[in-house]
């Protein structure tokens, strides 16, 4: 009897609440500015030579690989940016993720002056158990990257 691919969600979502305000937390997410605070990722580069309304950058990390990704959103008055890979060396197992990062700001209680970080990808229906579960871990490391940023920074 052959056995079947584990069956999985194709989407991983993470957060983190980072002790500084918004407007701090908010500065670093730009495509181009996530080498600052994601440590798998050595180089951000936008990308020259794409249509003028079409935001591409292309980041390089630790392992050698490198993907582009397009910004398909960005919104300074709700905090949040959407983006998709369009381009991988090494191809990717799958065949796309969009994903989406929100910040808001935590107004009350224990954490107020603080931000919530939320980091959602969804796959492919192609993406297996492997890809969710490295996902998983590599969106962490940029999310515990960003909160060690942002406490860099104002200091």
């Amino acid at each position: 009897m052959a056995s079947k691919p584990i069956a999985t969600t194709n989407e991983v979502r993470e957060s983190v609440v980072i002790p500084a305000p918004l407007s701090h937390v908010w500065h670093f997410i730009k495509l181009q500015t996530f080498d600052q605070f994601w440590p798998n990722i050595t180089k951000s580069e936008h990308v020259k030579g794409v249509s003028s309304d079409t935001d591409v950058v292309k980041w390089t990390f630790k392992d050698g690989s490198v993907i582009e990704v397009k910004q398909d959103e960005h919104s300074n008055l709700d905090h949040f940016i959407t983006f998709s890979i369009i381009n991988a060396e090494p191809e990717l197992s799958y065949s796309s993720v969009v994903n989406t990062i929100r910040c808001w700001p935590v107004t009350a209680g224990d954490c107020a002056n603080s931000t919530f970080v939320q980091w959602t990808s969804k796959f492919s229906s192609d993406a297996d158990i492997g890809v969710i579960e490295d996902a998983k871990y590599k969106r962490r490391d940029a999310l515990k990257g960003l909160g060690e940023a942002v406490k860099k920074m104002g200091k």
